[in-house]
């Protein structure tokens, strides 16, 4: 009896959907096996009903999983089904670092985004203003992946909903123009990188998003440069009055950090040095001015930073109103509420507006962490070793995450019990040397507290709360060590949404998971001061850009910015938080 026209059809089915079918067949039969049949036994994927011969019955037990209607699924070839699925979602700093590190190849890699391409955010203060160009700042996340000798498969979609129960993600087509931006699917994933960085924050004010600029992407910074044109280009037409032309060519950034500065500082010198000559008779109605809520710009740098950039832009003319919070933007004024002021709400006419007031979180991860239950946060909570708290298998970075750095007061007891090995009570030097390296990298607020108070070990902390004592008499109880330690945790301090933190974080994670294996077998991280063991990495410990420089200062050694995810170039006379703070470390003065 060789017609079975049913399990043919069956059969069928499954090749053609075998990423949303599965079959068990059960059978009590008496069959002859050919030779072509006889190698695929056990081999479902490979089996097909007409390479036998049958004589009895059997039964035929079909299951459907759980899809959303009409959401494709991106499946993986029988030989992926060995690796690891690992999903990213974007191409920013985080995201691309993390691609170009990773060096495993039993890992199957699945991009996502609707970036295909890295861009060089740092840079875009200088494309608004055409000292450097779109095109030189970017980089086709392709070609970025065509050089790995890793799976990685590149998708330009939108990620609109991650269903970490089923380890799911969705995502919709980014490529409107083909698809009306109706194409779903969704990818699987055994490990999900949460690389999608973070939106321009507006703080609800009203008419932001309609009338005001930002500059997070390439596209931004090319429109900024055509309303620049386009504003110059308004305010000489002769059909004007003064008023109206000194309103179209004021410029207003609001946002005191690096962003905002550094635009400033490029369209001044783009005013000065080149836009003055075309339309030279504008040039003295120009204005532009630099908006901040706090008390200084830059106020997450250096004192001297912050105080130099000020007193530079007062020498350009560059207006720097510092304690103005912005309250209403409309199609032509912008209210603020001054604070030396009384409070009282003043309006100003402006020609074009740069928002540039910090970062928000995308509508997506705040959905996601809804479902894991982080509500009331600006960004995904993670532990030091960048995973999701609640979340063994999902991992997140750059701008989208924040580290939760545990307390050293919450674990002191554990600590204690830990670093006591023979349970006598008390603490001794010896015992307290044993572990404080792993205590130093579990919690790096003790590394800090050790180093602004110029301490070394216990003996240091136990004097600064007991007096002086002999450090061979040191010994002490778990009160004494928690007197110690209470000012400790003052020294916790979050990590900045940069750029270069998002570069050090992906490199770390791609690190840890190329050593994946490895590192199960044998651990290299700190003790577990709650458990047994130690933990299989070291925790991710970035540094700032200034830490880096004021080293570089204090050593005289040039630094490699490009291991820090800057470039090593010159910056151009205008642009340069970053060449302002090389002048600075190096004892420079009046260069920018």
């Amino acid at each position: 009896m060789r017609s079975f026209s049913f399990y043919e059809r069956v059969s069928r089915a499954f090749h053609d959907r075998s990423s949303l079918s599965r079959l068990v067949v059960l059978f009590t039969v008496r069959c002859l096996l050919n030779p072509t049949f006889a190698k695929y036994v056990g081999n479902v994927d490979s089996f097909s009903f007409r390479d036998a011969d049958f004589d009895g019955g059997g039964l035929v037990v079909y299951s459907e999983s759980k899809s959303s209607p009409g959401v494709k699924s991106l499946g993986s070839s029988e030989d992926d089904n060995k690796k690891k699925r690992v999903l990213v979602l974007g191409t920013g700093w985080a995201g691309t670092s993390f691609l170009k590190n990773l060096n495993n190849s039993s890992y199957d890699v699945q991009v996502v985004s609707p970036r295909n391409y890295f861009a060089f955010t740092p840079l875009l203060p200088s494309v608004t203003c055409g000292t450097v160009e779109a095109r030189s700042i970017v980089e086709p996340i392709r070609k970025i992946v065509k050089k790995k000798n890793v799976d990685i498969h590149f998708s330009e979609a939108e990620c609109i909903r991650i269903d970490a129960e089923n380890k799911k993600v969705y995502c919709k087509s980014s490529q409107d123009t083909n698809l009306n931006g109706e194409e779903e699917f969704s990818v699987d994933y055994d490990y999900l990188v949460i690389a999608m960085g973070a939106r321009a924050n507006t703080f609800n004010t009203p008419g932001v998003v309609e009338n005001c600029h930002f500059l997070k992407e390439v596209e931004d910074a090319q429109r900024i440069r055509r309303s620049v044109i386009d504003c110059f280009e308004r305010a000489s037409l002769p059909t004007l009055t003064d008023e109206e032309r000194k309103r179209i060519l004021h410029f207003v950034v609001v946002g005191g950090g690096p962003t905002g500065v550094e635009f400033a500082a490029e369209l001044h010198d783009f005013v000065t040095e080149d836009l003055v000559k075309l339309y030279p008779t504008v040039k003295d109605l120009v204005k532009i001015t630099l908006l901040e809520a706090g008390d200084h710009i830059l106020n997450m740098f250096d004192k001297r930073i912050t105080a130099f950039a000020e007193e530079k832009f007062g020498r350009n003319g560059i207006d720097v109103k510092t304690g103005s919070m912005v309250v209403k933007v409309s199609d032509k004024e912008i209210s603020t509420k001054e604070r030396g002021n009384g409070n009282n709400i003043t309006s100003v006419p402006y020609g074009m507006v740069v928002w540039s007031t910090g970062i928000g979180t995308r509508p997506v991860v705040m959905d996601f962490m809804k479902q894991i239950g982080q509500t009331n946060r600006r960004a995904l909570a993670t532990d030091e070793w960048l995973r999701v708290e609640g979340c063994d298998n999902i991992y997140a970075l750059g701008d989208c995450a924040t580290i939760n750095q545990r307390k050293v007061m919450e674990d002191i007891s554990a600590i204690f019990s830990k670093a006591d090995k023979d349970n006598s009570g008390t603490l001794t030097f010896k015992e307290f040397q044993e572990v404080i390296g792993d205590i130093c990298e579990r919690y790096p607020q003790v590394e800090l507290y050790l180093k602004n108070k110029q301490m070394r070990d216990i003996v240091d902390l136990s004097n600064d709360s007991k007096g002086d004592v002999a450090k061979e008499s040191i010994e002490l109880d778990i009160e004494g060590f928690k007197s110690a330690l209470s000012q400790v945790d003052s020294q916790m301090k979050n990590l900045p949404a940069t750029a270069q933190v998002a570069a050090q974080q992906g490199a770390y994670l791609a690190s840890c998971f190329n050593r994946m294996e490895e590192c199960e077998q044998n651990p290299e991280g700190p003790l577990r001061f709650r458990g047994s063991g130690r933990h299989r990495f070291h925790p991710f410990r970035g540094t700032s850009i200034l830490d880096n420089l004021l080293h570089w200062g204090e050593s005289k050694q040039r630094h490699n910015f490009l291991e820090t995810g800057f470039p090593s170039v010159t910056a151009p006379s205008g642009c340069g938080i970053l060449y302002m703070q090389v002048s600075l470390s190096a004892g420079a003065q009046g260069h920018w």
